[in-house]
């Protein structure tokens, strides 16, 4: 069964080794693996671990394992219905370069799979509050506009759903997250700057 861990550690050579070697020896098998952020402030860094498990071995055991390495915290791990591997930002771009008439439906697509999240969904303001324009088959039938003029976080009214919003022109994106992670601020610059790469396109 695929699982996707989100783990802080040292960003320091051989941290990500020993996070590897602990993962196989808890009995996880890693697929792909992903930089979310640099953080030089505390010389930590984020990655997402895609992992596969053997018969029997419960997330517990990878979690408990790596915590238990100095300075490596594990932050969040889940199911990961997507595939096999993790859809890059690279990968992204190339599929919306296909396309460049649907640039912008194909980028709410395309969201979801980029930045492990649930749903997308193009907001488009009315009287009323907000229409949704465009989004996955999981989003929510409504959602509220939000006035932001960059990209920015927020939590769902239950608690219990994950928001990045952005601005797309007069529209927004968001993308939602049923129990998390939070989204980091490297997150909300890449979506941004896919965002401004998909309109650009859209336009060639």
């Amino acid at each position: 069964m695929p699982f996707l861990l989100r783990v802080e550690l040292p960003d320091v050579p051989g941290s990500l080794g020993r996070v590897a070697a602990a993962i196989g020896e808890a009995g996880g098998d890693i697929e792909a693996i992903e930089v979310v952020e640099h953080r030089p402030d505390d010389g930590t860094a984020v990655d997402d671990v895609l992992l596969e498990t053997a018969p029997g071995v419960m997330p517990d055991s990878i979690v408990s394992a790596c915590n238990l390495l100095d300075g490596v915290h594990v932050l969040w791990i889940s199911r990961y219905a997507a595939g096999g591997n993790l859809f890059l930002d690279l990968e992204a771009v190339e599929e919306l370069t296909e396309h460049p008439v649907q640039a912008l439906d194909r980028l709410i697509e395309l969201l979801p799979a980029v930045f492990r999240s649930d749903w997308a969904a193009r907001l488009r303001k009315n009287d009323g509050g907000a229409e949704i324009v465009h989004s996955t088959s999981a989003a929510p039938d409504t959602l509220p506009w939000f006035d932001i003029d960059r990209s920015t976080t927020f939590d769902d009214v239950d608690g219990d759903i994950v928001l990045a919003v952005a601005p797309l022109h007069n529209d927004l994106v968001v993308l939602g997250r049923r129990g998390g992670p939070d989204y980091l601020e490297s997150e909300l610059a890449r979506m941004g700057h896919l965002i401004g790469l998909a309109v650009t396109i859209s336009r060639s």
